[in-house]
């Protein structure tokens, strides 16, 4: 894999029905496969890994060119001379999940500022590079899509939802008329007083190996964004207290 074990950043991993910890197992889940860079298929209930890598947007292509993208899993991309960060996650397949990345152990502007969502190997996948900070702007909240055909994952991309949800409130900034954002020095590790974790709300669309339809993602695009952290109980206040004023 391209990056070291080493650059694993701090986890936590939610879904609707409880919180499961980082890496385990249930008792439902019966995928075998726990490495980001490793193909599987999968059925509903099983966990899924794949990775998130943090770095410069011009690291995720090839010698620079834009017009080809790499796996974070391909080597060719030496993304850890680059200082690259890598989060791992195993959600619950077709469950709605709400991942976070703790800001007090990663500053994502420290380290390029973009992140590209990725798994599998000889079938692999990875979403287009998402901006996520700079030394002006941060943006905190994601919806990612994962789509599977027969179990395997064919792609992920990243939903907006064209600062819909923070039209109107002061504290935010729409960037490109896609993203909400905040000013970076309102961050806690820049002396701020707002929690910058990042949160990507995760659903699957598709089908399973056994040709079952996902579900998740035709429940999420109706809902708006953000309207998922209050059922999110058991989290620590820090994680939605950014939030507050959606709901």
């Amino acid at each position: 894999m391209a990056i070291p074990a080493t650059s694993l950043l701090l986890i936590a991993v939610a879904t609707i029905i409880s919180t499961t910890p980082y890496l385990v197992q249930s008792s439902t889940d019966n995928n075998r496969v726990f490495s980001p860079c490793t193909d599987t298929t999968v059925q509903r209930s099983d966990g899924f890994t794949f990775g998130i890598a943090f770095t410069s947007r011009t690291s995720f292509f090839f010698n620079g060119n834009t017009s080809v993208q790499l796996s974070p899993c391909d080597r060719r991309l030496s993304l850890s001379s680059n200082g690259a960060q890598l989060s791992v996650f195993r959600p619950k397949v077709d469950e709605i999940s709400l991942l976070t990345v703790n800001s007090s152990s990663f500053q994502p502007d420290s380290v390029g500022g973009y992140m590209v969502a990725f798994a599998g190997r000889k079938y692999a996948a990875r979403s287009l590079p998402a901006f996520v900070a700079n030394s002006t702007y941060i943006v905190t909240s994601f919806t990612l899509v994962m789509e599977f055909q027969k179990g395997r994952l064919q792609n992920l991309y990243w939903k907006r939802d064209g600062c819909a949800s923070c039209s109107g409130k002061s504290n935010f900034v729409c960037l490109n008329n896609q993203d909400c954002a905040i000013r970076t020095n309102s961050c806690k590790y820049r002396g701020g007083t707002v929690d910058c974790s990042i949160g990507i709300q995760l659903a699957f669309s598709g089908t399973d190996k056994h040709a079952t339809v996902f579900n998740s993602w035709y429940e999420v695009k109706n809902l708006r964004q953000y309207s998922l952290f209050g059922l999110y109980k058991n989290l620590k206040d820090s994680l939605t207290s950014q939030y507050n004023s959606f709901f």
